[in-house]
Parts: C-alpha cells; structure tokens; sequence
C-alpha cells in the first residue's frame, strides 16, 4: 500500500485549483496572525500609555502633565489632551462661525472627534480577521470538494476503485477543510480579543475626556474626589 500521503503529496499530485487554494490559505493565515501580533502590541502600548494618566494629573501644570504622558505622536491619551489645549485656545481666539457654540460644546464635540478617530486607529485591521474567519472554512472546503472531484476522476481514469486507491486522496482532500479550520480559528478568537481589548482602551480614553471637559471647562478633575489627592494644574501651555 502506498502511504507517501500528506501536504506534500497533496501539493505534487494537486492541480492548479488545489495549489491555488492552498496558497490563499497561507496568504490569509499570514495576514491574520500579522494583524494580530501587530494590534497586540498596540494594545500592550496603549495599556502602558494609560498608566500614565495618574502622572499627568498629579503634574505641577499642563506642560508638565504633557511631558509625563510622553513624547509618542501616535500616543491617543496626549493626542486627546493636545486637542482639548487646542480647542480651548481657538475658541477663545477666533470669530468665527463656532463661536455661535459655547465653550463647553465646542471642545465637547472636539475631544469627541479625537476619540473618533481614534476609534478608526483602533479598528485598523480587524476586519481582516473578521473576513479571514468568516471565508477560511470555506475556501478549505471548497479545496475538499474540488480535490475529491479530482481525485474521483482520477480513479475512474485508472478503473480501479479499491479501498487503497480511495481512502488515500479523499483523506488528502479532506486535509483542505482541516486547513480552512486552522486558519480560521486564530483569526476568530484574535478578533474577539483584540476587540475586547480595544473596548478597554476607549473605556479609559472617555473617562480620561471627560476629566479633560471638566478641567478645561472648571479648573478641576472631577474624578478628583475624596481621598484622591490631586495637586491643581496650571493650565499654562
């Protein structure tokens, strides 16, 4: 009995549907992991960047309070304060047609644009996964049918149809639909962590927004409460 089954052999004796398939799987699989190693790292930034908020409030001032946040442009939490600062100023700078809005509102729907974008910052590559999850399986399984259609004709061509001649490229076949699985079940369980991740990061980017509305707007932290000792920042640049 010939036993030289497996992926090698399903890749010398494959046609070039087979070999394509086998292919966009790898190409899939390696997109999905490359998103996730990636995001994971991001997120593992983000949580060492949101430790620093504490810092940023206990600071002498606002300029201070920047510096302990870090130098990352791509940090959202300095990103969020810069824009608060920023917004502050031009309100009061400016005339023009925003200052219809109070102050409140307009560096309300500023900080909220900030956490918007963010927000798309966040969701960069998750869709990738999303659509790795959901086809994978069934590019593995059309790879199954498609093999065991070829290797069907290939027995009917040699006239033979014993037990040895079948069960070795039907289970070859059937290796496509394990390989679609393969790739799929990362790519499904990185996307609901890295979502559960980046559900924590906006968490702590709202609270962080709506101490930045109060302290722009009342000169005070309101999660600043009993028990918590803040010492009151400048808001000098």
């Amino acid at each position: 009995m010939n036993t030289d089954f497996g992926l090698v052999h399903l890749w010398s004796q494959g046609d070039l549907v087979t070999r394509a398939v086998a292919l966009l799987l790898l190409a899939m699989s390696l997109a999905s992991w490359m998103v996730i190693i990636a995001k994971a790292l991001d997120l593992r930034r983000y949580a060492r960047q949101a430790r620093q908020i504490e810092s940023f409030w206990h600071a002498a001032d606002f300029a201070d309070g920047l510096n302990k946040l870090g130098t990352d442009p791509a940090n959202p939490f300095r990103t969020l304060a810069l824009e608060g600062r920023e917004a502050v100023a031009h309100h009061h700078a400016q005339a023009q047609l925003h200052d219809s809005l109070d102050a409140s509102e307009w560096l309300t729907r500023t900080l909220r644009n900030s956490i918007d974008e963010s927000t798309v910052r966040l969701q960069a590559g998750l869709a990738v996964l999303a659509s790795v999850g959901s086809t994978a399986p069934f590019v593995g399984l059309f790879g199954t049918v498609w093999g065991i259609y070829h290797a069907l004709l290939s027995i009917s061509a040699a006239g033979q149809a014993t037990i040895d001649k079948v069960a070795g490229p039907i289970g070859e076949a059937l290796v496509m639909t394990a390989l679609g699985l393969a790739v799929a079940i990362p790519a499904v369980l990185g996307y609901n962590a890295l979502v559960r991740g980046n559900k924590g990061v906006l968490t702590k980017l709202n609270r962080f927004a709506h101490d930045l509305h109060a302290y722009f707007v009342t000169g005070a932290r309101v999660t600043a409460g009993q028990g918590t000792k803040v010492v009151p920042m400048k808001k000098g640049a």
